[in-house]
């Protein structure tokens, strides 16, 4: 079709309905194979109708500056097969925030290939290779990414523990995956660094994930600081158990080991199981897999505080170097 002020052509209807889906983006490859010239992409780009944003790849809405269109340009201009990665993933999957649109030039976008593949860096894209790309890219998400698990574990590299428990908790709160398909991606990572703490928070280890948390309160919070021992399973009103009870300071520590869908429902019956445990005198203290995991010693001094105000008279002792527990116990 053409343009009657200019005489240049305009996109026709399956070329536009594609420039649409890519965020207003189109790159010279498909004009070209649209039956474009390449003298009429230059007069769009000289005049001022469209700007080039990289190498072939041109923005048809030159006003537009958003999230979606600077990763979908980036991805244009490296090319098929490549997906989002890293910190540009995790903004797509919601797992962790998205800079406002006047601060988007200040972080590259990071993009995923396979090994093997050509190409260096582009300015504000940052090229990373993988020969897990075909397992690791999800085969439907928009704009392509790595799938929700592999993204959560790529975003914990290089970061403590905690960090690492806090996506995979994230990843299955937000209802993108659930324990066990993070269980059986972890399985292909056997170098990531916080693989074993990991994989006891998602039950891959002994009998499940709440399991793992308790052997780590008994072991790490309560044996290595000297700590009163609790009596495990101590049943209680609605058949159900309560994990550790210390009848002679009157207190329940509730050790949580999921990491998904506790939701508002399991919240509510949480908090009415608490009020009925204080009615008859017991204060309920409840603790997570990054207090047994992450911060065990920063857990059990709160635990021999408690103990203590409420009549123990005994001390907390210091796991090993480095442990402030009888200081902040004190």
């Amino acid at each position: 079709m053409a343009d009657g002020a200019t005489g240049k052509r305009t996109l026709d209807r399956l070329l536009a309905a594609r420039v649409a889906g890519q965020a207003g983006l189109v790159t010279r490859t498909q004009l070209l194979s649209a039956g474009w010239s390449g003298d009429e992409v230059r007069w769009r780009v000289s005049s001022g109708r469209w700007l080039q944003v990289h190498r072939g790849v041109y923005l048809t809405t030159p006003g537009r500056r958003d999230w979606e269109s600077r990763m979908v340009g980036a991805l244009l201009a490296v090319g098929p097969p490549c997906c989002l990665t890293g910190a540009s993933a995790g903004q797509a999957w919601g797992l962790v925030p998205r800079a406002p649109d006047e601060e988007l030039h200040l972080s590259d976008v990071e993009v995923l290939v396979p090994t093997g593949r050509s190409g260096a860096d582009l300015p504000g894209v940052r090229v990373r290779r993988s020969r897990h790309f075909t397992s690791r890219v999800h085969p439907t998400a928009w704009p392509p990414r790595t799938t929700i698990e592999h993204t959560a574990f790529d975003l914990a590299l290089g970061h403590g523990a905690d960090r690492a428990l806090a996506l995979v908790a994230k990843a299955c709160q937000l209802r993108l995956t659930t324990e066990s398909e993070l269980a059986g991606a972890l399985l292909s990572r056997p170098t990531h660094p916080h693989r074993r703490m990991l994989a006891e928070a998602l039950g891959l280890i002994g009998e499940g994930a709440e399991s793992a948390a308790e052997v780590r309160y008994a072991r790490d919070i309560e044996g290595a600081h000297g700590l009163p021992k609790g009596t495990r399973q101590l049943p209680a009103p609605g058949a159900r158990s309560r994990d550790s009870a210390y009848a002679e300071v009157a207190v329940v520590v509730e050790i949580d080991g999921r990491l998904g869908h506790v939701g508002w429902t399991g919240q509510q019956r949480a908090g009415a199981r608490d009020r009925k445990a204080a009615a008859t005198g017991l204060l309920t203290v409840r603790g997570g897999w990054t207090d047994v995991a992450v911060t065990p010693c920063d857990f059990a001094a709160d635990l021999a505080l408690i103990f203590r105000n409420r009549g123990w008279t005994g001390r907390a002792r210091p796991c090993g170097a480095g442990c402030s527990v009888q200081q902040r116990a004190a």
